[in-house]
């Protein structure tokens, strides 16, 4: 059990190191958890999946992915930045297009209780794909293998830290959905559709960052 602890303990710090930082996604599940608490639990553990996902690709191919992928990242990141651009200019349109909600008629603004009524599985399956188009995520994890690849040959060590990935990955995106849950309850249904701006302008920016990454 001891030679499992290491592996299983730098997974989990793998995993919120990927999962921490406050991106546009983490701004999108705070809006989902404001919403409604059970399509975002649905979409952290899309996040999460794909934080694993791309964890076992990189734990089993850690040297050929980052071979590979480096030298077309910059194609990557243009494909990545063009989907991610596509979805929150959608979503912006069709947000600028609707009426702003009335408190009294709605808790939601109806442009996404439009998305809500796909449930879970839709949430689900939206998230994972918005993940998934990050390549940077890839290559961190292709990155940190490699470093580790002495210790993670073996099955074992290697499924502790694949263990410790998706705790650590869970846990952070179901913590932040408590917090949505938590701060909807008090937020007019006018900010949230601000909110819902907000996300997907970040979203916006963080393509354009993916296409024009700064030196």
């Amino acid at each position: 059990m001891n030679g499992l602890l290491s592996p299983a303990l730098s997974g989990t710090v793998a995993g919120l190191g990927v999962a921490m930082p406050m991106g546009a996604m983490s701004v999108l599940l705070l809006q989902e958890a404001m919403r409604h608490r059970r399509t975002a639990m649905a979409a952290a553990a899309g996040i999460a999946t794909v934080d694993l996902a791309y964890a076992a690709l990189a734990t089993a191919l850690g040297p050929w992915v980052a071979s590979h992928v480096s030298p077309v990242e910059a194609w990557i990141r243009l494909l990545s930045a063009a989907i991610l651009l596509s979805l929150a200019a959608h979503a912006l349109y069709r947000g600028r297009a609707l009426p702003a909600p009335e408190p009294a008629a709605t808790t939601q603004p109806p442009a996404i209780g439009a998305r809500r009524a796909g449930g879970a599985r839709a949430a689900f399956g939206r998230y994972v794909a918005l993940t998934a188009v990050n390549p940077t995520t890839a290559l961190y994890f292709a990155a940190l293998t490699t470093a580790q690849a002495a210790t993670l040959t073996a099955p074992a060590p290697a499924a502790a830290f694949l263990a410790g990935v998706a705790a650590a990955s869970l846990l952070w995106q179901q913590t932040l959905v408590a917090i949505g849950a938590a701060a909807g309850r008090r937020i007019s249904p006018a900010a949230r559709a601000w909110t819902f701006r907000l996300g997907y302008g970040l979203v916006a920016a963080y393509a354009l960052e993916l296409a024009f990454p700064l030196p």
